[in-house]
Order: C-alpha cells, then structure tokens, then sequence
C-alpha cells in the first residue's frame, strides 16, 4: 500500500458547497494521487488560489490530521443545519492504494453517522467492504465516463479500473444502499469515440445517474458539433433512465440551445 507524503492541520473541515446537487462536504485530503488529465478542475482551482503549484506536488496527497478532532467541534454547531456531507469535492475519500486515506474517511463517516448525519460519497477509487456496516442513510457513487481502460490509463492514470469500481458499487446496492454514478466529465468523440448505452447498461442498477460535458479543455471546441453531441448524450441518459426507473440529474450547462 502507499504511504501519505505527509501530514497537515486545517482550522476548519465542515463547509456549505456551492455545487449545484452539494449540501455540506469536507476535504481532509491535499491534493489526490489520481492525477486525472481532463484536466482536473480541483487542481485548477487549488493552483489558482496559491495553495499547489505544480501537477507533481498535485499527485502528492497530504493527510489532515486533525481531521476527526475538527469534526467533533463542528458537528455540534452545525448539525441541525445538515442534509448531508459529501466526500469530497476536491480530493478523493478512497484515493486508490492509500490505506490511510481510506481509514480516516471511514472514521469521518461513523463520526457524522454517529451523530444523524448522512454522508454521500463519491470515488474513484474502490468503495470499501466496510462502508457496507454503517448507516442505510449513506449514498456511495463512483464517476465512471468510459470502459475503455486505454483511456483511463492516459486520463485517469492512478485511479482503480472501471471493472473494480462498478463491483464495489454494486457490493453495497446489492446490500440495500442507494448508490449512484457521477459520468462526468463525458469526452467528445475526438477524444474516445464510445456508446454511451454500453456504459448506462453497466450501471443500470444504480438509483440515480449524473450526467455533465467536459469543460476546460480545448479539444472539445475542436469538435464541431460538440453542443449537438452533448444535448444528444443528455437526452439517452434522460431517456435511459426514465426507462429504467433511475433518477437522472443533468449538470447545467450541458444541454445547450
């Protein structure tokens, strides 16, 4: 298994998230080993504000270590104000091989389950068995954008492959929780040409689909019919998922006039 490159304190851990399906979140990971290449919009942002500078340091997770103290003080103040929190918005609570990481999200989620609050996790990495002890609450999500495992390897090149995650999603639906799959960013066909269809009927057993475009990457513009492409995708995932029952979430900005 591979080691953290080190430990850091925060002041803080709990925070309102202004993404559009998001309550509150948490990130007691800097940086993630993932290294994803679309590029990575947690990057962009952390190096825009000063807090990494390079793509190398990116890949180079460091562990809060005071993660499960600063819940402790927070959850008191701001658990009547809590749907649920999410793990995680700028890192990975299941960062592929990394023991440590997984221990501390798994300590994180019994801390807010102990005290009534639901968590949504979201990875890609693998889900872990134990997940599968806690609360009924919980909703656990992989992203998955391709089968192609090609093109997870240039893309996402440190992450778990695409069998190994849709097996630990189904592990914990097939033990009654509601689990979900986040297939954005969705490449354009200059990128990966692949059927959507056969990767929605991977996951057709999931609850809910989230489906959004790549942005921040200029090979999408160089794809002319780029808007058609993606008010297609959206529209089969819409229809899949109404077919199967599934409840669908389209990111704005995908479906474009």
């Amino acid at each position: 298994m591979k080691k953290v490159y080190g430990y850091i304190k925060r002041k803080t851990m709990l925070y309102k998230t202004g993404v559009e399906y998001g309550d509150y979140t948490m990130n007691h990971v800097q940086g993630c080993s993932h290294g994803c290449n679309y590029p990575c919009y947690a990057f962009m942002m952390k190096k825009r504000f000063g807090q990494i500078k390079t793509y190398d340091e990116w890949i180079k997770p460091y562990l809060v270590s005071n993660t499960i103290e600063l819940l402790k003080k927070e959850i008191p103040k701001l658990k009547d104000k809590i749907k649920s929190v999410q793990l995680c918005f700028s890192t990975d609570p299941f960062m592929y091989g990394y023991d440590e990481v997984e221990k501390i999200s798994l300590d994180a989620i019994r801390e807010l389950n102990k005290n009534g609050i639901k968590c949504v996790v979201l990875t890609k990495g693998i889900l872990p068995e134990e997940l599968g002890s806690l609360s009924k609450e919980n909703e656990y999500g992989i992203t998955l954008v391709s089968l192609n495992e090609g093109f997870r390897n240039k893309m996402e090149p440190n992450t778990s492959t695409y069998e190994e995650r849709i097996s630990s999603l189904k592990f914990l639906h097939d033990l009654g929780y509601k689990t979900w799959v986040s297939i954005e960013p969705y490449p354009t066909p200059n990128i990966i040409d692949q059927d959507l269809i056969e990767i929605l009927n991977k996951i057709d057993f999931v609850d809910k689909i989230i489906f959004g475009r790549l942005n921040y990457n200029k090979i999408v513009s160089e794809y002319k019919d780029f808007k058609s492409f993606y008010n297609q995708e959206a529209n089969k995932t819409i229809e899949f998922c109404k077919k199967n029952n599934i409840l669908v979430h389209i990111k704005d900005g995908t479906i474009r006039g």
